[in-house]
């Protein structure tokens, strides 16, 4: 199947309640056997501008990752303890039921969101020409730097930043980022993976190994 393009710019923002920031939702995947009617989701993708400190709305049996895109990062205060998030971090995956508290460093931020209700799922960032081959129905790439991604078997798809890419296909894959764009910065990465199968425990057998350290 070929590969789907969403830009980021091309979403409308949705305001939050409490106003702290809005989001733009990039895709939304249904679970297994919902009708067009029926809002049941097995996976949701979007990007949340939080322009200052406050709460996460809780979303229980829901796995959650998040990753920084833009801006110096966040304190989030998780029940096991604090944690602090930049752009330099990986993903950080943790239970959609811990609401934490969010504290903004130094400024607004811009975040990239992963949340799985059904299946199983994953957010990873992108080693730069490096082939990714986790077993997943479905793949996303989610851009910061300009690039090419390549899928096995020879398709070749350009991808603008802040742009998503969706595959419903199971392919390995890699993305190779154009050597001198500035699009991920410095400190950065050039983008992110995403892997979401409808069968399967949400976060796969190794969430641990993406719920990050604790900071005091």
């Amino acid at each position: 199947m070929t590969a789907s393009l969403i830009p980021l710019h091309a979403q409308a923002p949705l305001p939050w309640r409490n106003g702290g920031g809005h989001t733009r939702e990039l895709l939304r995947r249904p679970a297994a056997g919902a009708s067009p009617q029926d809002d049941g989701w097995a996976l949701r993708i979007s990007v949340a501008d939080v322009e200052r400190d406050g709460d996460f709305s809780a979303f229980p049996g829901v796995q959650r990752w998040f990753a920084m895109l833009e801006g110096a990062g966040v304190l989030l205060a998780l029940p096991a303890g604090r944690v602090r998030q930049t752009r330099s971090d990986p993903p950080l995956a943790f239970d959609g039921a811990a609401a934490p508290g969010c504290r903004l460093i130094d400024g607004p931020t811009r975040n990239l969101n992963v949340m799985v209700q059904r299946g199983s799922g994953v957010l990873r960032t992108v080693v730069p020409g490096v082939e990714w081959c986790e077993p997943f129905e479905a793949r996303g790439l989610f851009a910061l730097a300009a690039g090419t991604w390549r899928a096995a078997g020879g398709e070749a798809v350009p991808v603008a930043p802040f742009t998503l890419l969706w595959h419903e296909g199971g392919a390995p894959c890699r993305y190779d980022p154009i050597a001198d764009d500035g699009g991920g910065g410095d400190a950065g990465p050039c983008g992110f993976w995403i892997g979401h199968s409808l069968h399967g425990a949400p976060g796969g057998p190794d969430v641990c190994r993406h719920t990050r350290k604790e900071t005091a």
